[in-house]
């Protein structure tokens, strides 16, 4: 059908009309002005099989850097198409960094097999045409070497930088890093942890949740190998009665960075996943189908990967920005509660109202499925919108290697 329709639209265009449109130039097109690439080597014989992908890609941007002769600061986001390394996401991170670009801009991973490298050219040009940022990088690379193996050692030269060496530390170390900076104690940690549980044990009772949860037939298989069919229906995380008392005698997650993080007031590891449909308004009205809400649009921003869990602190203000509002036009915030020592940083710093964020609960009460997340937060965003009746949804999370993101939603 749509080919019928394109075909249609073609044949009532005049010779070359299509063709002068496209070459027209206009301020708002999207362009490219550096396009450069390695040589192509032979896999597990060749000049590049004991080079890591991250040094391939330290070594274009550097390039890039020096023939654009453009600020790096100016630089907002790095996507990087890449199928076989698991860490992809912290390579191209470090790549950046250990080339100059600051800790501000933000870097990323995509995976669509053999169109990765243009998978990520797409998502930077897109990022760009919807004002998310206004300059991007998009790099494609792989080695085929070693595809899938063990990601470490990274390069030496690339290690060399003090600020990827921060940003390939663990989580629970960057937690610990923002209670010590900031004057997060154990005390507040525990008290904003206890209320996270609290919340999330009342939306439970109160059924708020049973509109965003679509119950799961899976199978469980106990320690003598018997195997039950179970339906999950319920959030298994949230732990009623906790209070702020009974999480001060939980013990330190991490000793050996500090003392104030514990597996009470940080995220839980968590299985689940959520699902969004989108389309543009026309495609929905002609489809019949039920707007939910408006997605109006979202950014990134980085920052030092030592406290890696404020990213929310920077992200949040510049989404606002963009679109000229404040925290007052926001009716419900999903902050991501990675740990309580980056949660209550973020709520203090930007003084968010506490019954606006996180209002059934957050990753501490709930769980944090890393990838599941970001869609989890706009379920459950949109779902309280409408048990209040309100209308904006902000959606922010930290992201591992220092960044931060931040999404804008208005309910119908």
């Amino acid at each position: 059908m749509a080919v019928e329709r394109i075909g249609s639209i073609i044949k009532h265009l005049a010779p070359g009309s299509a063709l002068n449109t496209l070459q027209a130039k206009n301020a708002d097109d999207i362009v490219i002005t550096v396009a450069i690439r390695t040589p192509l080597t032979k896999a597990r014989k060749g000049g590049f099989k004991d080079s890591g992908i991250e040094y391939l890609a330290y070594c274009l941007l550097k390039e890039l850097k020096t023939r654009s002769g453009i600020d790096p600061a100016l630089v907002e986001d790095f996507a990087f198409g890449n199928v076989n390394d698991p860490l992809a996401a912290s390579k191209i991170r470090a790549a950046a960094l250990a080339a100059g670009f600051p800790n501000t801009a933000g870097a990323y991973a995509v995976n669509r097999f053999c169109s990765s490298g243009l998978k990520a050219t797409a998502d930077i040009a897109d990022s760009i045409r919807s004002g998310a940022i206004d300059i991007g990088v998009s790099v494609g690379g792989e080695s085929m070497s070693a595809p899938g193996a063990p990601p470490f050692p990274f390069n030496e030269e690339v290690m060399e930088n003090q600020e990827v060496q921060d940003s390939l530390e663990p989580m629970g170390w960057t937690s610990e890093n923002v209670a010590a900076d900031f004057n997060i104690t154990r005390e507040k940690m525990d008290e904003y942890a206890a209320e996270s549980f609290q919340r999330a044990e009342r939306a439970q009772k109160a059924g708020w949740f049973d509109d965003e949860i679509v119950p799961i037939k899976a199978k469980v298989e106990d320690k003598d190998g018997n195997i039950t069919e179970i339906t999950v229906s319920k959030d298994e995380g949230i732990r009623p009665g906790t209070t702020k008392e009974g999480l001060a005698k939980v013990r330190a997650a991490f000793p050996q960075w500090g003392e104030t993080t514990t597996g009470g007031n940080a995220s839980q590891v968590t299985d689940g996943a959520a699902a969004i449909l989108l389309m543009k308004r026309s495609t929905a009205i002609k489809l019949g189908q039920p707007i939910l809400a408006k997605y109006v649009g979202s950014t990134v921003a980085g920052l030092a990967p030592r406290i890696m869990g404020i990213g929310p602190s920077v992200a949040i203000p510049k989404l606002l920005a963009k679109y000229n509002i404040t925290l007052a036009d926001v009716d419900v915030v999903e902050l991501n509660e990675a740990f309580a020592s980056m949660a209550v940083y973020c709520r203090d710093k930007l003084n968010l109202d506490w019954a606006k964020m996180n209002p059934r609960g957050g990753a501490i009460a709930l769980g944090h499925p890393l990838g599941a997340t970001g869609a989890r937060q706009i379920v459950t965003g949109l779902s309280e919108l409408r048990r209040q009746d309100k209308k904006v949804l902000l959606t922010s999370m930290c992201i591992g290697s220092g960044q931060g993101m931040a999404a804008l939603f208005i309910r119908e």
